[in-house]
């Protein structure tokens, strides 16, 4: 296991951990709390302090294949979980999801099934892997 601290352009402390064994990025922004976990897919997790709408983690199991790349780009995925929440805390972690700091880290998209149905789509940027300790 191994990790890096790193502090963004807009400030906010980062510690990026990762475990090589497990193939499990996670990446704290600021102070680890107790947080609320959104599933947006089964290897994707977002943590987030509801009361102050801020992202606390985000858990990328199986990292190394989340970030490969397809002949057309990268390999983006379906954020299913999104679905399963109620209204106002799907709009809550999409904002999250659009803002810093994990946007710096996931970016999404959409793909417009219908005028009235769309599927929200990313993709996890490549990040610099911590060395070993």
């Amino acid at each position: 296991m191994s990790e890096i601290k790193i502090v963004l352009t807009d400030g906010t402390p980062v510690r990026i951990v990762y475990d090589d064994e497990t193939d499990i990025l996670e990446i704290f922004f600021g102070e680890n709390m107790p947080a609320t976990g959104i599933e947006l897919t089964e290897h994707i997790l977002l943590r987030i302090d509801q009361s102050t709408q801020k992202a606390v983690s985000l858990t990328l199991v199986d990292f190394s294949v989340l970030t490969e790349q397809t002949e057309y780009g990268p390999r983006s995925y379906s954020l299913t979980g999104l679905e399963e929440l109620p209204q106002d805390l799907e709009d809550t972690a999409v904002s999250i999801l659009m803002s810093p700091p994990v946007n710096h880290y996931l970016k999404l998209s959409s793909f417009q099934v219908s005028p009235q149905e769309r599927i929200i789509t990313a993709f996890v940027m490549p990040q610099p892997m911590p060395m070993p300790a």
